[in-house]
């Protein structure tokens, strides 16, 4: 199946501890159905001392699985669920990604 979030996209959180937070994705993890999302599910680790990072407690991101997720809408910033279509002809036909809230072309 075709990815609906990938990285650098701008997305809301819609369950748990963030709930209404937004973030750009970081990364995602594919064999997992889950995404880091920079500023959101914060945790606390603790780290030992090493040549290159200094030691203490760290804040860092934990993933979040896909399913708690929605794309920002491109034009009101609200959720949206995301959806395909193809746009051009013979040879250049290609698939796009497509807001279903507002039908705004998400990589154009």
């Amino acid at each position: 199946m075709a990815a609906k979030i990938r990285k650098g996209d701008k997305v809301i959180v819609l369950t748990g501890r963030d709930k209404g937070r937004s973030g750009e994705v970081i990364e995602v993890r594919t064999e997992e159905g889950r995404a880091l999302v920079r500023g959101v599910n914060l945790v606390k680790r603790h780290q030992k001392q090493s040549a290159q990072q200094e030691g203490g407690i760290i804040s860092k991101e934990a993933a979040v699985h896909l399913s708690n997720l929605a794309l920002a809408d491109p034009k009101d910033g609200k959720p949206t669920r995301i959806g395909f279509k193809f746009v051009g002809e013979g040879d250049n036909r290609r698939k796009v990604r497509v807001a279903k809230r507002s039908g705004v072309e998400i990589d154009g």
